[in-house]
């Protein structure tokens, strides 16, 4: 089949932006053919476009053989072109209809296709992401990216405007910024460099000149946990405060969360339709327990863990059973935080890191940043790295680093939270895993 060209074609309208009070005017849409329902004497298609569907309706004794032609060689998720007129009336869900008066055929689709585009027939996420920009076009996957979009410019908004500034850190490193774990090493130019865990030092650095900054960008890990939460490429929602402690970024982060639920809850009514999912909204100030107080709290469960262990899974779960909500964990041991959280002063054991939960997930981890160099030094020895391999982070304490805290979290596990979806490869576009490189 030969594909019709643009000319001068435009598209005047998104299908979501049809209303009954058009009858009469002539439109211009553009979409995929999504359903196509042939009764005989009359043939409807449902055209999709990125924000919704409209009814075409095809009376066969009214209309013209070329269009008859055109329309009876379309096949679903073809790329169309319908002009036609809107017509009011009570026989479909949102009171009108579209009578073409010209179809242009402008992309055709294989069939059979790898999987049902209308979501009505299920596909395991592998076939899915085999398929995945296919899978895209599915109502359910547009509304992620739509409430995604409103997300990141909340958050963007809520940050500038409290003197936050965007910046870019480089994604190609010579120096591990996490102790050396799940690196990806490069050649580069002949050298050995890293692909970039976080932005972490690099934003420390910048309180010096800056004092607020944030950045939003993909981060790597050699991730080996395969589980429905861990990514090898992940998008970092990251912050830096100078003159501030771990209290003021943490109640910046609930206020920021706050503010980012809000505007998907008013925006995104029709997405969270779509996705059939209640937004949970967090109460602030959020409610705050000490890593002792949660390990008292899973003792009383049946579950013991040592102090200065890290929180199994299976404990979060049932942590999530007792706050069903956002809640923080402050106060770790030091040493399970990574070398540049700092130790409180009156007792060394207990640093000032942060989790910030919702249910059994963690969403951010944060907190007070060390700004001694001596104290420093200390703490990369004892997590027996070389201070030597640090030597450019720590050339930015020659001069006059400001006391500083910050943190991080994954915009995919905000979009898990958000959504409803279980498995964080929902949430993004083209996943990265151990086993996932293509598409």
């Amino acid at each position: 089949m030969g594909l019709d060209s643009l000319n001068g074609w435009r598209k005047t309208h998104y299908t979501t932006e049809i209303e009954p009070k058009f009858d009469g005017k002539e439109i211009c849409l553009f979409g995929w053919v999504q359903e196509i329902r042939d009764l005989g004497a009359i043939k409807f298609i449902i055209l999709q476009d990125r924000k919704g569907t409209a009814q075409i309706t095809i009376p066969r004794k009214k209309t013209s053989k070329k269009i008859l032609e055109k329309a009876d060689s379309l096949q679903t998720q073809y790329c169309i072109g319908v002009k036609g007129i809107v017509k009011k009336t009570e026989m479909t869900p949102r009171g009108f209809e579209v009578i073409p008066t010209s179809i242009k055929v402008l992309g055709v689709a294989q069939h059979p296709l790898p999987l049902d585009v209308t979501g009505k027939t299920p596909a395991t996420i592998d076939t899915r992401l085999k398929a995945r920009v296919l899978d895209l076009c599915q109502m359910e996957n547009r509304a992620l990216w739509s409430i995604q979009h409103v997300v990141l410019a909340a958050i963007r908004k809520f940050l500038s405007e409290r003197g936050f500034l965007e910046v870019y850190t480089p994604r190609i490193i010579a120096t591990a910024t996490e102790g050396g774990a799940a690196l990806f090493a490069i050649n580069y130019f002949d050298r050995e460099a890293y692909l970039a865990q976080s932005p972490q030092l690099y934003k420390e650095e910048l309180t010096l000149c800056f004092e607020k900054v944030f950045e939003i960008g993909p981060f790597f890990r050699a991730e080996e946990s395969h589980t429905r939460r861990h990514l090898s490429e992940f998008i970092s929602i990251d912050i830096e405060q100078a003159f501030a402690t771990s209290d003021d970024v943490m109640t910046l982060l609930e206020q920021l969360t706050l503010s980012f639920c809000e505007a998907v809850n008013q925006t995104c009514k029709r997405e969270l339709k779509t996705l059939n999912h209640t937004l949970d909204i967090p109460a602030i100030p959020t409610k705050r327990f000490t890593y002792t107080a949660i390990l008292d709290e899973l003792n009383e469960e049946g579950i013991e863990i040592p102090w200065g262990e890290d929180i199994p899974t299976p404990a979060c779960r049932i942590l999530g059973k007792l706050h069903p909500h956002f809640y923080f964990i402050s106060e770790w041991p030091t040493k399970s935080k990574p070398f540049y959280i700092k130790p409180k002063e009156s007792t060394p054991e207990v640093s000032e890191g942060f989790d910030f939960m919702w249910k059994w997930m963690e969403l951010a981890s944060g907190g007070t940043r060390v700004h001694s160099k001596d104290l420093l030094i200390k703490r990369l020895k004892e997590q027996n790295l070389n201070p030597q391999s640090f030597k450019n982070h720590l050339q930015a304490f020659n001069y006059g680093l400001p006391p500083h805290a910050g943190w991080a979290a994954g915009l995919e596990r905000v979009m898990m939270m958000l959504t409803g979806k279980r498995n964080i490869r929902e949430v993004v576009l083209f996943p990265r895993d151990r086993s996932r490189l293509t598409p």
